[in-house]
């Protein structure tokens, strides 16, 4: 039989903490502002783009580099948030209005908490989808489920 380890102390994460951090975590997105009371002062992040991948540390640098790379106003849809053992993990879909451009992209997010912040995040990203590429998908991969 194979026994799963974690990093961190297993003990699943109340429904309040869960709401408590999924809401602050993806509110960042839209504000720019990492909550203390959500994120650890050095947490860690993994961000997976379609052909790059990068490393930050600290929840200042992590709002300091969504502001850097939002081409304009960021609003976030939340698709899912599932409690995991050690934290939760999360599912978005990020919309953004540039001019007469309207840019997605699709977004899953691994958070490890500890002592009540996130304090590690692992999230993987689909890149920015415009009107193009999105009239392009549904031509030639129309989805079964939204």
């Amino acid at each position: 039989m194979m026994r799963l380890e974690t990093q961190h102390e297993p003990g699943r994460q109340g429904p309040m903490t869960v709401g408590r951090l999924s809401a602050s975590f993806h509110e960042t997105f839209e504000t720019f502002e990492a909550s203390p009371e959500a994120f650890a002062e050095d947490a860690f992040f993994d961000l997976n783009m379609p052909v790059w991948r990068f490393q930050i540390q600290g929840r200042d640098a992590f709002a300091e580099q969504l502001a850097k790379i939002a081409e304009g106003p960021v609003r976030i849809d939340v698709v899912r948030t599932v409690p995991t053992v050690s934290g939760f993990v999360t599912e978005h879909v990020e919309h953004q209005t540039v001019g007469d451009r309207h840019l997605s992209a699709r977004r899953l997010w691994l958070c490890e908490v500890r002592d009540g912040r996130i304090c590690e995040v692992v999230g993987y990203c689909s890149g920015e989808w415009d009107e193009e590429l999105r009239a392009r998908h549904a031509a030639e991969a129309p989805m079964l489920r939204a």
